[in-house]
């Protein structure tokens, strides 16, 4: 069993020592732990600290691409060296190095696809109150869109199979957190969560300026992977929502015409027409967008099949090699 810890990394050179340092070396049930630095266009030294701490695998991008592309580029990667289980941890030592242990055990113990670590954002002490309440808020929706009881959604200390990280493909050029689990529910993956622990504050998070864009990026993405798995419902409650408001408005027409007056109005009776018109094409659009989904499924299918081919082709090489 072969657990490969990936860690996407932009100009860490002094904090990944601390990261590097409190890895496991070693977990029951797992024979092999490897490191894979997926270094995202540092501008200063991060790659040479992490060959002199002894790190064998490495994927670097010439220019940054966010830590989505960078995810995507380590779930790869670590499938083509042959990892069981890939653990994703964050380059700031944010997480406790130690509880990789608890987020691969329910993957060693086939109870789960994916393991998310719960951080119990309420008890950090360097969170703000409105951070706090912002990740609270976060993971509730994601919990609603996902169908999962996911309690730290935006948390990135998290474990994946082998066939789950198969199936994951991320789209959103954010963050992978948020899009993971809404695809993972979506899939019928079973995700798991474990508490897991923080270490101290070494630097300032780095993946949004503000509260703000952090809204703005999470609503956007979470809206965006929703629409992708659920058109058809999406769609359909716009609407819905366009056409029983004109039909109201119609339905006010109608009163005024045949009980009080039947003259004036008009503004109405054409507002309801263009409601009631608006309403049945985004209905329409809802449909298409519902065979366009399905035609996506199928490509996902095809690219799980291609993924699990290239997966026995290298393990069939190292096997050779090994002889």
């Amino acid at each position: 069993m072969k657990l490969i810890i990936q860690i996407p990394c932009y100009n860490e050179e002094k904090v990944l020592p601390h990261t590097l340092a409190d890895l496991p070396q070693k977990i029951d049930g797992i024979d092999e732990i490897e490191i894979l630095i997926i270094d995202d266009g540092s501008r200063d030294s991060t790659v040479q600290v992490a060959r002199d701490l002894g790190v064998k695998h490495i994927v670097s991008f010439t220019r940054n691409k966010g830590l989505a592309k960078g995810f995507n580029a380590g779930i790869d990667a670590c499938l083509q060296l042959g990892a069981d289980i890939i653990v994703n941890t964050d380059a700031d030592n944010q997480y406790y190095g130690a509880d990789i242990e608890k987020l691969v055990r329910p993957i060693l113990n086939k109870q789960a696809d994916i393991v998310i670590g719960d951080r119990q954002t309420g008890e950090i002490e360097h969170f703000s109150w409105l951070k706090k309440r912002l990740q609270r808020l976060g993971s509730w929706v994601v919990r609603q869109v996902s169908d999962t009881d996911i309690p730290d959604a935006p948390s990135g200390f998290r474990a994946f199979s082998r066939d789950a990280a198969m199936q994951i493909n991320i789209v959103s050029r954010f963050t992978y957190t948020l899009e993971t689990i809404i695809q993972a529910g979506k899939k019928n993956l079973v995700v798991s969560h474990v508490p897991v622990r923080v270490n101290e504050q070494l630097r300032e998070s780095r993946l949004f300026k503000g509260n703000w864009q952090y809204i703005k990026r999470s609503m956007s993405t979470i809206v965006r992977i929703y629409t992708m798995y659920e058109p058809l419902k999406m769609f359909t409650y716009i609407g819905g929502t366009i056409f029983l408001l004109g039909t109201l408005i119609g339905l006010r027409f109608l009163f005024y015409y045949l009980f009080i007056s039947g003259a004036g109005h008009i503004q109405s009776l054409i507002l309801a027409a263009v409601l009631l018109i608006v309403g049945f094409q985004i209905f329409i659009i809802g449909l298409l967008a519902d065979l366009i989904g399905a035609n996506r499924q199928l490509i996902e299918n095809v690219l799980y099949r291609v993924r699990k081919m290239e997966s026995n082709t290298t393990s069939g090489e190292r096997e050779e090699a090994d002889k």
